[in-house]
């Protein structure tokens, strides 16, 4: 135990980080691990790898991961701000530099020096974005809803060019509530969502790739030589039909070696298979749970830009993990979007890990007299 009478950081850390949020998402990390076992041995074979190929290197990945989320949990909000601005311009200049040197991969450009940076982006963003809100809110002198408006075309635009329409409308729909969420007029709200509903009839227009897969979807088309055209996704929901209430068992499932993104975009369909439909529902109740955490602590927060990070935190957290589990059964096209901490991947599980440790560092309990102290350094009204 850490006597409340130590005053060092770490103390400090230990008793006002949200425990109920940092055990839920170790219990995620955990979780992943195990779901690798299960969903990537069968992908390893196919490329000729070791059996536990991708367990080994997720295992690896999760040391960077972790040191970033803890040591990020540690900062105050004024340096959470700093280092999103870093990480939001680094990563802006990594995005549109894959557009002309990055690697290809299904007929996107979105991998550069190994790395897939508008996952890094997204998290920057959305904390950029929340003390543009809280400072145009309480400062009539900074002009903090246009510089939010003027950040949402700054993010997508290089990510419309790749093109990665899934992380696009992720960030669109979190700016969107955040924009909700600063209590601006209704007419606002109205007039953006049918300009979001205007360039989304657009892309199905006017953007092969997205009019494709939303026809894939809505009408498949027949079988080509047997197969499927939408058959990640055909196979995904047998696996659960398979997996039933309890599953096969760990080890046990056979659909999982005729479906490519076993370890990532479609995991969610190998534990369904092995582990179960109740395992799935407990699974979906974690991430329920850390998003309800995050906006209650946002309801209860004193300080704008904390409630608006957490919100907008959890709401990325929490709309990316309903968007992989939509697609695993079969409510929505193919997104290519990872399931937060259990599918595998580098990049996605850093970059989550960062996120959350935003999220950490801005959940945390702080006196009152300190949250004053750091509203006067930014130079906001003391009534704020």
């Amino acid at each position: 135990m850490i006597s409340r009478a130590q005053r060092t950081p770490f103390s400090d850390w230990a008793w006002t980080v949200d425990r109920w949020l940092l055990a839920s998402l170790a219990l995620l990390i955990v979780a992943g691990l195990v779901f690798a076992m299960a969903g990537s041995p069968p992908v390893a074979e196919r490329l000729h790898l070791a059996t536990f190929h991708f367990v080994n290197k997720q295992a690896i990945y999760l040391l960077p991961a972790l040191a970033v989320m803890i040591a990020t949990s540690f900062l105050s909000p004024r340096h959470v701000r700093r280092l999103a601005l870093v990480i939001f311009v680094v990563s802006l200049a990594l995005v549109v530099a894959t557009i002309f040197y990055g690697q290809e991969v299904k007929g996107a450009k979105r991998w550069i020096f190994g790395i897939q940076p508008s996952e890094f982006l997204k998290p920057a963003f959305v904390v950029l974005v929340a003390w543009a809100f809280s400072e145009g809110a309480r400062r009539k002198d900074v002009p903090g809803n246009l510089i939010a408006l003027l950040l949402l075309p700054i993010a997508i635009g290089p990510l419309m060019l790749q093109p990665d329409f899934g992380q696009t409308m992720l960030i669109s729909i979190v700016w969107a509530a955040l924009f909700f969420m600063a209590g601006l007029h209704w007419i606002w709200v109205v007039g953006l969502g049918g300009v979001g509903g205007a360039a989304a009839l657009l892309a199905y227009k006017f953007v092969p790739h997205v009019h494709a897969r939303i026809e894939t979807f809505l009408e498949p088309p027949p079988p080509v030589a047997g197969v499927p055209a939408n058959f990640q996704s055909e196979t995904a929901l047998e696996s659960f039909i398979a997996g039933s209430w309890f599953g096969r068992g760990p080890g046990e499932g056979a659909i999982k070696r005729i479906l490519p993104d076993s370890h990532t975009d479609f995991i969610f369909a190998v534990i369904g298979e092995e582990f179960g439909v109740l395992v799935c529902i407990a699974l979906a109740a974690v991430f329920a749970f850390v998003v309800v955490r995050g906006l209650f602590s946002a309801a209860r927060n004193s300080d704008p830009f904390c409630r608006f990070a957490t919100g907008g935190l959890v709401m990325l957290f929490g709309l990316q993990s309903c968007i992989n589990m939509a697609v695993n059964v079969h409510l929505m096209p193919a997104k290519g979007m990872t399931l937060p901490f259990v599918s595998y991947g580098g990049s996605s599980l850093i970059s989550l890990s960062l996120g959350m440790g935003f999220l950490l560092a801005v959940t945390r309990k702080r006196p009152r007299a300190r949250v004053m102290s750091e509203l006067a350094a930014t130079g906001a009204p003391a009534a704020a």
